[in-house]
This record gives structure tokens, C-alpha cells and sequence, in this order.
């Protein structure tokens, strides 16, 4: 028996997808909608059902990422050797077309839910929401994947930081203000320093297997202070949202509480050990999303 049959046997089906789902990464997709439902408080008229859609756009986005770069990856044989969590079709716990079928699924909730908003406000969201989609699944799929080219991080800040968080914030408000534009910026920053802190931990392991992302471009030591510069940005950028709504500064508790992934990345950290560098990081993003948010609230109430 391989051991492949002998972990499938061993963890519960629902468990491997959830698994699969990476729940540590999920705090990207909640983040921005909890800034964008903070910032549309005190607008004119809110229409407030819509930010129930908005989430579960942004989650199942995240979700259909995830389970897509897991086959992506899984097919090409860049997850055959892994120091991070387990991969579903890289392991050989579940066959590839059930791992790409649920990617198509996520992503196929995430439209549906993407038209009626679209229908409700504008059809320009239709538009963002194909090209969202677009960029989920040739992060690592298709036959130049852009994650492979170092250009991850992009994708990430413009979709789970500025999309993410001007779409839940317009859904309710229909407006984007100066204020909602200077909030994405940090919500951003602390998504990519999700993926940084990820892709670190893998550069011995991509770099065999020709996956140039960032980090593998940039090297250990530049990636690093790449992942400090990103929350020295969301502190820049906190403190910007803070002059015309000084409760937001709470943001900066939340941005604190990153410190020690922080502390364990500048020690040089690696493998394993950045495993639970990118839980804390999740953790430090929710935080942050949860005291910013708050003191957004208290500044338009």
C-alpha cells in the first residue's frame, strides 16, 4: 500500500478539503471586507445586504485560488517536494480533476453571487469580476502562469487589497471616497506579506523546480526585507487614513501585533519554521482588520 492510500485512509475526507481550502490564507478575503463594510458606514445610503455577497465573493475567490494553484502546481510537479502544509493533488491524497472541479466550483460561486451585485449597482463589476477570476486561475495555471514570473505579489495587493476593499466598500455605498482608496493600501500589504512569508519558506524547493516567484528572484535576504518594508508601508498608510479619521489609528495595534513573525523572519528563519510565521501572519491580519475597522467605524459613526 502506498502511502499516499494510507494518508487517505487516515484523514477524513471533509478534513482534506478544508485542508486544500488553506484555511490560514482565509483572513485576505475577510480583511477587506470588514474595511470596505467600516469605510461605507455613514454614506448616504447604504444598502447593507450587499456586503453579505461581497464576502462570500471574496472568500470563495480565495478559496478557488487556493484548490486552482493546488492542481496547477500539483500537475506540473512543483509540489512533489514540499517543506509547507500538504498539497491535495502534490501528495496524491486527491486526484487532480476533483481538485480543479472544486477551483471551478468556488470560482463559479464567486460569479454568481459577483452578478447580483454587479445587478444591483453597475456592470463594471462584471467586468472586475471576470478579470479576478482570470487572474485566480493563471496565477500558476495556464501555459505562462504569472506566479512563475514573479509577479504574485501583484496580483494579490490589486485583488485582495484594492479590489477586495473598494468592491465591498462601493456594493454598500456606491461611492469611493479619498479615504477608501488610502485604506486598501495596508489591506494589501498585509495579503502579500502572506504570500511573501509563503513563498520564502519554499525558495529552496521553487527554485529547483524553475518556479521563479518574487522570492526566488529576489533572494533570501532582499525577500526578507521585502516582508518587513510591507508592514513599515501599512504603518505609512494607517497613519495617512488617520488624518482625516483619527480612530483609524487603531490600525497601528493591529500592525504591532505582527511583531513577532516579524522578529522571527529578521532571525533568518527557515522551512518549517516559517510554517507558523504564516499562521501568525494570518493572525496579525485579522487583528489588524478587526482594530482598523473598528476605529473606522467609531470615526464615521
Amino acid at each position: 500500500m502506498t502511502d499516499s492510500h494510507s494518508h487517505t485512509e487516515e484523514i477524513p475526507a471533509i478534513k482534506l478539503w478544508v485542508m486544500g481550502a488553506r484555511p490560514r490564507t482565509l483572513p485576505a478575503a475577510v480583511v477587506p471586507v470588514l474595511v470596505g463594510a467600516a469605510l461605507a458606514v455613514g454614506s448616504a445610503h447604504p444598502v447593507w445586504w450587499r456586503i453579505s455577497l461581497a464576502l462570500v465573493v471574496s472568500l470563495s475567490l480565495q478559496v478557488g485560488v487556493n484548490y486552482a494553484n493546488d492542481y496547477s502546481d500539483g500537475v506540473k510537479g512543483t509540489d512533489a517536494v514540499r517543506v509547507g502544509p500538504v498539497r491535495l493533488v502534490g501528495s496524491g491524497l486527491v486526484a487532480p480533476q476533483f481538485v480543479k472541479r472544486a477551483a471551478f466550483l468556488s470560482f463559479g460561486c464567486a460569479a454568481v453571487c459577483g452578478l447580483v451585485l454587479s445587478m444591483a449597482t453597475t456592470p463594471w463589476l462584471l467586468l472586475v469580476g471576470v478579470c479576478a477570476i482570470a487572474a485566480g486561475w493563471t496565477y500558476t495555471g495556464g501555459p505562462r502562469p504569472y506566479g512563475y514570473l514573479g509577479l504574485g505579489e501583484i496580483f494579490v495587493f490589486i485583488f485582495f487589497g484594492v479590489v477586495a476593499t473598494l468592491g465591498s466598500a462601493y456594493v454598500v455605498a456606491e461611492e469611493l471616497t479619498s479615504a477608501m482608496w488610502i485604506s486598501c493600501v495596508p489591506v494589501g500589504c498585509f495579503a502579500c506579506a502572506l504570500l511573501v512569508v509563503n513563498n520564502l519558506r519554499d525558495i529552496p524547493t521553487d527554485s529547483t523546480v524553475g518556479k521563479n516567484t518574487l522570492a526566488v528572484r529576489l533572494g533570501d535576504a532582499r525577500t526578507r526585507q521585502f516582508f518587513l518594508l510591507l508592514f513599515a508601508l501599512s504603518a505609512v498608510f494607517v497613519i495617512a487614513v488617520a488624518v482625516q479619521k483619527p480612530a483609524a489609528i487603531l490600525g497601528l495595534f493591529g500592525i504591532a501585533s505582527a511583531r513577532g513573525a516579524v522578529r522571527t523572519v529578521r532571525g533568518g528563519a527557515t522551512g518549517r519554521d516559517l510554517i507558523a510565521v504564516l499562521g501568525a501572519t494570518g493572525r496579525a491580519q485579522l487583528i489588524f482588520g478587526l482594530l482598523f475597522s473598528l476605529g473606522l467605524l467609531v470615526a464615521n459613526s
